[in-house]
């Protein structure tokens, strides 16, 4: 697997590669139950969005998790999209993420989008049986027309991103 450990060492340096329309980092923990209930729609998302010019990288930021343990889980459910481990939370970090599943969202190197996937799960432990609004493909259709939103932030449901001490 490669990393984009290289390109997350500072704000100007985590540049979208070269004929992509932006960088969509899908935070994930093997353990969240809400997190794995979400596999599909990632993987979806990733299909239908990748081809149009963006790249999917699932980012796991537990302390401890193996590449083994990783590849496993991506297995497991489904995933086909690049991994990558995140021990050290330098991705957590500059995508300001707090909870898994998140996702953030970096045009030309500027994070313009952090939150929720969509509004499937309104609050802890409490679902709809589908979600009525699409916030991360709302975002991605804007910039795939052209137009690169400001940032925004919405807030995510799901398992804490454990801090490091």
């Amino acid at each position: 697997m490669t990393s984009l450990v290289p390109l997350l060492l500072s704000a100007a340096s985590l540049l979208t590669p070269a004929g992509e329309k932006g960088v969509v980092l899908l935070f994930v923990r093997t353990d969240c139950p809400i997190s794995n209930r979400y596999a599909p729609e990632l993987e979806r998302l990733s299909e239908t969005w990748s081809p149009r010019g963006f790249e999917f990288v699932l980012v796991y930021p537990e302390a401890g998790l193996t590449e083994a343990a990783m590849k496993e889980h991506g297995r497991t459910y489904g995933y086909r999209m690049r991994a990558v481990l995140d021990a050290d939370h330098q991705y957590v970090d500059r995508a300001k993420v707090v909870v898994t599943p998140e996702a953030a969202v970096f045009v030309e190197g500027k994070l313009i989008y952090t939150g929720r996937i969509d509004d499937w799960f309104f609050d802890f432990g409490r679902s709809r049986p589908h979600a009525q609004h699409h916030d991360l493909e709302d975002v991605l259709a804007a910039i795939a027309a052209g137009k690169v939103p400001e940032y925004r932030e919405t807030k995510a449901i799901g398992c804490a991103i454990e801090k490091l001490k």
